[in-house]
């Protein structure tokens, strides 16, 4: 059975290596689970792995809010310091410290 640990936690801001927008890590897949027609939507050179945890974000950029899903290989952590401005952030997060935000209701 293959392990796959992730990289980024629930809560954690975390900004995309090649597009300008950032968000929170809301829910992580262990590999991808996506439809295949999304899969598919992206270039062909630029298409992730599937075996490599995928991250939902509530994610904005200098424009707007929305839900992202992300690979591993496509996120690095963001060290800004900022808050995230997504609208929903109340609805899952408490308090934001040092990168991270609490988790305001607990998973099992």
């Amino acid at each position: 059975m293959l392990k796959i640990r992730a990289k980024y936690n629930l809560g954690q801001v975390v900004r995309h290596r090649k597009h300008p927008f950032r968000g929170v890590v809301f829910d992580v897949d262990p590999r991808f689970s996506n439809t295949a027609e999304w899969y598919e939507a992206i270039p062909e050179d630029s298409r992730p792995a599937k075996d490599q945890p995928f991250y939902h974000l509530l994610a904005e950029n200098d424009e707007n809010y929305y839900v992202a899903y992300v690979s591993e290989q496509n996120l690095i952590a963001d060290y800004s310091g900022e808050p995230v401005s997504h609208p929903d952030i109340s609805d899952m997060f408490g308090h934001f410290d040092d990168g991270n935000y609490e988790l305001q209701y607990q998973l099992n």
